[in-house]
């Protein structure tokens, strides 16, 4: 099984890159950080509240969360609802940086995210999935782009969703949700020793698509087509 990973910080296009990625491929996307949302959105539902790490831990074995695909699509399940657009939101962000924090939770998740590896060719994206996840990945990648552009991209995804916000928000809700990714104890958010690193600030959609398909191609000896 061929794993190709993706991180970077919040913003920086991943799931978009990784979802048109493995289209393309043929692969099986996975969002990691749709999980870490899905519990987030399940906790704050319940009235859990994301300072008490004690009573989060005793949730966690009581939250049934899963991946499927429809019409090619991801999408994720509490229990059998379909919550793939409420994680969605701009409140479910910010209590998914805090709550990725927490050793339990991620190791909660651990398993299920490397299983899911070992019965697929993947493209993973998320914050640690090359350090932590998948260390063994056969391509990492590490995709970012300068804070003002990325919050710029978020800014427009939410205001297309629907979501009224203003551009600050945006953008200091970046830059906190940076800081805190980057300095906590467990998986912080980093790259990967052997991780390509390529800075999209510059690039189109189309042309970093374009770029890290034919690095992918050329490294696991995929012909075009």
């Amino acid at each position: 099984m061929i794993s190709i990973a993706i991180d970077g910080p919040s913003g920086a296009g991943k799931s978009t890159i990784a979802r048109a990625l493995a289209q393309r491929l043929g692969y099986l996307y996975v969002d990691t950080g749709a999980l870490y949302r899905t519990l987030a959105y399940a906790l704050l539902t319940n009235g859990v509240s994301i300072e008490d790490v004690p009573a989060i831990v005793q949730a966690l074995p009581t939250i049934e969360v899963r991946l499927a695909y429809v019409n090619e699509h991801q999408h994720v399940y509490l229990g059998d609802s379909d919550v793939t657009g409420e994680i969605r939101t701009p409140k479910i962000s910010q209590l998914t940086s805090k709550l990725s924090a927490i050793p339990e939770v991620r190791e909660h998740l651990l398993s299920l995210q490397r299983d899911i590896a070992t019965h697929a060719d993947v493209i993973m994206d998320g914050r640690d999935i090359g350090t932590v996840v998948l260390p063994h990945a056969q391509i990492k990648i590490f995709l970012t782009a300068e804070p003002a552009i990325r919050a710029a991209r978020r800014f427009d995804e939410l205001r297309h969703a629907g979501v009224d916000i203003t551009y600050d928000t945006v953008l200091q809700e970046l830059l906190q949700r940076d800081y805190r990714d980057e300095h906590r104890e467990t998986a912080p958010t980093k790259q990967a020793d052997d991780a390509e690193r390529i800075d999209t600030s510059g690039m189109s959609l189309s042309q970093t698509l374009d770029t890290i398909e034919a690095r992918i191609r050329n490294i696991i000896g995929l012909s075009d087509g």
